[in-house]
């Protein structure tokens, strides 16, 4: 109705800006911003426990923003206060300190110095867990200050110096590194206090590298291993990519292998991604938080917290389809043969594996709402049409997002760019040797695949979700990649 077009034009410019870009590198730096958009839930919360010290997923499952919410802005405490049936072997949040491991910035040394120390120490399978361990005392150098006399020589060299840091460690006559970390312990264990020390962006470390890579990730998940059980009060939270845990953590003893046990893998389910996307909504303006809790039959209660902001009840998956169906409408078309509104968008953002990630979901409706033309049928925001416009521009955000981690993604691109899928297995594969040696990245040729050979990495691409295999020997691509790196579909329907 053209009396509620303003209305509508207001909520739907609102709707757009719910999450900063649906990243949370891009949210942050706002503690009062990250808060309202972070949404906590039992199953991810559980990475906070201390006897937990991998947490792993795929790209875009929540990592870097576990990791900011605890060490970045000290929100262990909201979290409590708002999962009070979460079940974490902690005296308080008070009296937990988390510290960045890595990243460290300029107290660890860049990519090129990693890889000259790994050079030099080729031969020596243990070097780059000693040099993990002369970091972690660096790192926990305000807490050794009673230490600092006879730790001087470990703390005095630059961190973008790894040989010299190295050097330091090997040159102590005795234990004194270690016995300085025991000491703490018992002292944190006197005060009642948690050190908890945190890694995250490990991909980084060896940037294009993957040579690099390999030794940096199972050299710190190795000295973990070996001195977790040693510490109490000193933990270690190791946030890692699921692909990078398979290839470069697994290998080693006993004390590796109970340590992944005891890992936490970031899942999504349905309920916590529908519940993620309507904290957003309810917490990007009262307007819109008004308008969603006039939906008809609609069962989700919220709560208020101080820091995390309205916080929503989802019992069920099921349980957010009166809001979707108030936003959009029932069905992607004009009855059911067109599908549900609601398990469209959760499904039309799955990758290959079948998950559906928080980022894509956000995107999704930001677009759908930007690229909203003309009025919908008040109460609906967003039509139908401008929902399967906003999924090609995903995809293409989703490609463009990933270049950060797999750079050579470009060189993929171009090499099957206008492909037509589902296709055959071997005509990727032919696709992808063609110019196997060529160049993979924007600008630099250091850029290479994670593997060696055109079948390895359609291996890897349906591993990571990128593809997925089909009957008879096909691949086909996700919806989320399916535009984004060039791909057509085998009768699919033209958008409008």
């Amino acid at each position: 109705m053209a009396k509620h077009a303003d209305e509508a034009s207001r909520l739907l410019a609102e709707l757009s800006r719910m999450g900063g870009g649906g990243r949370a590198e891009t949210e942050g730096t706002d503690r009062g911003r990250f808060s309202k958009t972070f949404h906590p839930f039992s199953e991810h919360a559980r990475a906070f426990d201390p006897n937990v010290v991998l947490v792993i997923g795929p790209r875009g499952a929540g990592k870097s923003e576990l990791f900011q919410a605890a060490v970045k802005l000290d929100l262990l405490p909201a979290i409590q206060r708002c999962l009070p049936d979460l079940r974490l072997s902690l005296p308080g949040g008070q009296q937990i300190q988390w510290l960045a491991g890595y990243p460290a910035g300029s107290e660890f040394p860049d990519v090129r110095g990693f890889a000259d120390f790994l050079g030099r120490h080729r031969d020596d399978r243990g070097a780059t867990a000693v040099l993990w361990f002369a970091h972690l005392v660096r790192a926990l150098q305000k807490e050794l200050k009673s230490e600092s006399r006879a730790l001087r020589s470990l703390l005095d060299p630059a961190g973008g110096e790894p040989n010299k840091v190295y050097e330091a460690f090997r040159s102590f006559s005795g234990n004194e590194p270690l016995l300085a970390l025991d000491r703490l312990d018992r002292d944190l264990q006197r005060n009642n206090r948690y050190l908890f020390v945190g890694y995250d962006e490990l991909d980084a470390l060896g940037a294009n590298d993957w040579q690099t890579m390999k030794p940096a990730i199972s050299g710190l998940v190795a000295f973990w291993a070996e001195y977790t059980r040693r510490w109490q009060r000193i933990r270690a939270k190791i946030f890692l990519r699921t692909d990078l845990f398979r290839r470069y953590a697994t290998e080693g003893g006993a004390d590796l292998a109970k340590l992944a046990a005891n890992r936490v893998e970031l899942v999504w389910s349905d309920r916590n991604l529908y519940a993620m996307l309507l904290k957003r909504i309810a917490n990007t303006s009262r307007d819109l938080y008004d308008h969603i809790k006039k939906a008809p039959r609609n069962k989700i209660e919220f709560s208020e917290d101080s820091e995390l902001g309205h916080i929503p009840s989802v019992a069920r998956g099921d349980d957010i389809r009166p809001i979707v169906d108030l936003l959009i409408g029932q069905y992607m078309g004009s009855n059911a043969r067109k599908g549900l509104t609601y398990r469209w968008l959760i499904n039309h953002i799955r990758d290959g594996a079948g998950r559906a990630l928080p980022r894509p979901l956000v995107r999704l409706v930001e677009v759908a709402a930007e690229v909203q033309q003309g009025s919908a049928e008040w109460p609906h925001l967003i039509t139908p049409t401008s929902l399967r416009k906003a999924l090609d521009r995903v995809s293409s955000e989703q490609v463009h997002y990933s270049l950060e981690e797999w750079p050579w993604l470009d060189g993929l691109k171009k090499r099957i760019k206008d492909e037509v899928v589902p296709c055959q297995r071997k005509q990727f594969e032919r696709l992808l040797a063609f110019d196997w040696d060529g160049k993979w990245g924007v600008s630099e040729d250091s850029v290479r695949p994670p593997v060696d050979s055109a079948r390895d990495l359609i291996d890897y691409l349906v591993e990571v979700g990128i593809l997925r295999d089909r009957s008879k020997g096909r691949l086909d691509a996700a919806d989320l990649f399916l535009a984004g790196l060039g791909l057509k579909r085998k009768g699919g329907v033209r958008k409008k």
